[in-house]
Protein backbone atom coordinates (compact mmCIF):
# COMPACT_ATOMS: atom_id res chain seq x y z
CA UNK A 1 0.00 0.00 0.00
CA UNK A 2 2.91 2.23 0.66
CA UNK A 3 3.18 2.60 -3.33
CA UNK A 4 -0.45 3.46 -3.82
CA UNK A 5 -0.96 6.67 -1.55
CA UNK A 6 -5.07 7.08 -1.62
CA UNK A 7 -6.30 10.74 -2.42
CA UNK A 8 -9.73 12.42 -1.84
CA UNK A 9 -12.60 11.74 -3.59
CA UNK A 10 -13.32 15.27 -5.46
CA UNK A 11 -16.98 14.36 -6.15
CA UNK A 12 -17.67 13.37 -2.14
CA UNK A 13 -20.78 15.58 -1.57
CA UNK A 14 -21.26 15.92 2.17
CA UNK A 15 -25.06 16.60 1.87
CA UNK A 16 -25.26 12.98 -0.02
CA UNK A 17 -22.35 10.98 1.68
CA UNK A 18 -21.59 8.06 0.24
CA UNK A 19 -20.32 5.72 2.62
CA UNK A 20 -18.10 3.42 0.25
CA UNK A 21 -15.98 6.92 0.12
CA UNK A 22 -15.16 10.09 1.58
CA UNK A 23 -13.59 13.66 1.56
CA UNK A 24 -10.56 12.20 3.20
CA UNK A 25 -7.54 10.74 1.39
CA UNK A 26 -7.41 7.08 3.10
CA UNK A 27 -9.10 3.94 2.37
CA UNK A 28 -9.86 0.85 4.18
CA UNK A 29 -9.60 -2.60 2.41
CA UNK A 30 -10.98 -5.90 3.91
CA UNK A 31 -8.17 -8.15 3.41
CA UNK A 32 -8.21 -11.73 3.69
CA UNK A 33 -7.83 -14.89 1.23
CA UNK A 34 -11.34 -14.82 0.16
CA UNK A 35 -11.94 -18.45 1.33
CA UNK A 36 -14.93 -18.86 3.84
CA UNK A 37 -13.39 -20.38 6.91
CA UNK A 38 -15.38 -22.05 10.22
CA UNK A 39 -14.46 -20.46 13.66
CA UNK A 40 -14.32 -24.09 15.02
CA UNK A 41 -11.33 -24.56 12.07
CA UNK A 42 -9.93 -21.13 13.06
CA UNK A 43 -9.66 -22.25 16.60
CA UNK A 44 -8.34 -25.68 16.24
CA UNK A 45 -5.44 -24.37 14.07
CA UNK A 46 -4.63 -21.74 16.83
CA UNK A 47 -5.08 -24.63 19.21
CA UNK A 48 -2.29 -26.50 17.47
CA UNK A 49 -0.01 -23.35 16.55
CA UNK A 50 0.06 -21.84 19.89
CA UNK A 51 -0.17 -25.89 21.79
CA UNK A 52 -2.85 -24.67 24.36
CA UNK A 53 -6.48 -26.13 23.90
CA UNK A 54 -9.30 -24.16 23.77
CA UNK A 55 -11.73 -23.90 26.75
CA UNK A 56 -15.03 -23.33 24.41
CA UNK A 57 -18.54 -22.73 26.09
CA UNK A 58 -20.83 -23.38 23.08
CA UNK A 59 -23.77 -21.43 23.25
CA UNK A 60 -26.83 -20.94 20.54
CA UNK A 61 -26.30 -18.22 18.00
CA UNK A 62 -26.42 -14.83 19.72
CA UNK A 63 -28.20 -11.54 18.02
CA UNK A 64 -25.89 -9.84 15.87
CA UNK A 65 -23.93 -13.18 15.01
CA UNK A 66 -23.19 -13.74 11.14
CA UNK A 67 -23.48 -17.27 10.19
CA UNK A 68 -21.37 -17.17 6.85
CA UNK A 69 -18.64 -14.50 5.87
CA UNK A 70 -15.08 -14.30 4.03
CA UNK A 71 -12.69 -11.21 2.78
CA UNK A 72 -14.09 -10.12 -0.32
CA UNK A 73 -10.78 -8.38 -1.70
CA UNK A 74 -11.97 -7.41 -5.51
CA UNK A 75 -11.49 -3.38 -3.98
CA UNK A 76 -7.84 -4.24 -3.16
CA UNK A 77 -7.17 -6.52 -5.84
CA UNK A 78 -8.25 -3.34 -8.51
CA UNK A 79 -6.44 -0.63 -6.59
CA UNK A 80 -3.07 -2.16 -6.44
CA UNK A 81 -3.88 -5.50 -7.98
CA UNK A 82 -2.79 -7.72 -5.38
CA UNK A 83 -5.03 -10.34 -4.19
CA UNK A 84 -4.02 -12.14 -0.96
CA UNK A 85 -3.67 -15.75 -1.12
CA UNK A 86 -2.36 -16.89 2.34
CA UNK A 87 -3.71 -20.33 3.72
CA UNK A 88 -4.95 -19.70 7.34
CA UNK A 89 -2.94 -22.32 8.92
CA UNK A 90 0.41 -20.10 7.72
CA UNK A 91 -1.17 -16.92 8.50
CA UNK A 92 -1.79 -17.79 11.95
CA UNK A 93 1.54 -19.93 11.95
CA UNK A 94 3.11 -15.95 11.26
CA UNK A 95 0.66 -14.15 13.41
CA UNK A 96 1.71 -16.18 16.89
CA UNK A 97 5.27 -16.05 15.97
CA UNK A 98 5.59 -11.89 15.67
CA UNK A 99 3.04 -11.82 18.80
CA UNK A 100 5.44 -13.99 20.16
CA UNK A 101 8.36 -12.20 19.32
CA UNK A 102 6.40 -8.97 19.63
CA UNK A 103 5.38 -9.13 23.08
CA UNK A 104 8.67 -11.51 24.33
CA UNK A 105 6.15 -14.51 24.88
Amino acid sequence: MLNHIPVADASWNSDRPDPGTSSAPYRIYNIGNQQPTELTRFIEVLEETIGIRARMNMLPIQPGDVLDTFADVNTLKEAIGFCPATPIELGIQRFVEWYRGYYGV
